[in-house]
């Protein structure tokens, strides 16, 4: 990079941090395009595009491929500690959530399924696999695999809603003990369609193996999220 232009990706960079934090550029609002930028920060493409991939690794900016970049709005709040379900936690927050079903099948089960499920090799699972939006931003890719031998009949049902509440009402099964896993991660080919990024966007992937109140383990769910959609917490109390 020639001289000059790491001071001027700073300087434009501070400028629309600046304009975001004073709310002069809203949560959600589209940038103009880079060319537009270049022209008026009196630069180049290459600088401006640095400048707003050093703000998208703040999570104060985003891009959607072929739309262009747009001002982050503010992290959903996930407590590990809490047994809410995605539409419940977003509507809790003040915000509008949705879900899109991409495909619901049963297949054979991956080892990595296998293993999370403590199944035989060559297993059936179900497979539902979800877009979700809040405030219609695409923010999270799930897989659910769920062991078929508690879930006859559910690929009948909508699954655009809570599957917590589908367990609940037509099977009259309730989460138990969970397990976590978060692992930042780049965002696999799947998963960045869905989101409309590209193939290997940074994210965060979260694991769950859930089981019922009987101790039985009756799903698990990969989740990917936007590395700016969420941030994670865990309030301890101790006993």
């Amino acid at each position: 990079m020639r001289e000059g232009v790491p001071k001027a990706v700073t300087a434009i960079s501070r400028t629309l941090q600046e304009q975001i934090e004073h709310g002069l550029l809203v949560c959600g609002s589209q940038l103009p395009a880079e060319r537009k930028l270049s022209e008026l920060f009196a630069t180049t493409r290459v600088t401006v595009r640095e400048a707003l991939l050093q703000l998208e690794a703040q999570g104060m900016v985003y891009r959607e491929e072929r739309r262009g970049w747009f001002i982050s709005p503010p992290r959903l709040a996930y407590n590990l500690m809490q047994r809410s379900h995605f539409h419940a936690m977003v509507t809790a927050q003040g915000r509008v959530p949705s879900t899109d079903v991409i495909s619901a099948r049963l297949l054979p089960a991956t080892a990595a399924v296998c293993d999370r499920l403590q199944l035989p090799a060559l297993s059936s699972v179900i497979q539902i696999c979800r877009a979700r939006r809040i405030d219609g931003r695409l923010v999270l890719y799930v897989e659910h695999y769920l062991n078929p031998q508690y879930f006859p009949h559910i690929l009948e049902l909508d699954l655009t809603q809570s599957i917590t509440e589908l367990y609940a009402r037509h099977y009259d099964l309730h989460y138990g003990r969970v397990r976590f896993e978060i692992v930042p991660t780049a965002l696999p080919v799947q998963a960045a369609a869905t989101l409309k990024v590209s193939t290997g966007s940074p994210g965060l992937q979260i694991a769950r193996v859930n089981y019922d109140l009987h101790e039985r383990l009756i799903d698990c769910d990969l989740e990917y999220w936007r590395h700016d959609a969420i941030h994670v917490g865990v309030d301890v109390q101790e006993r």
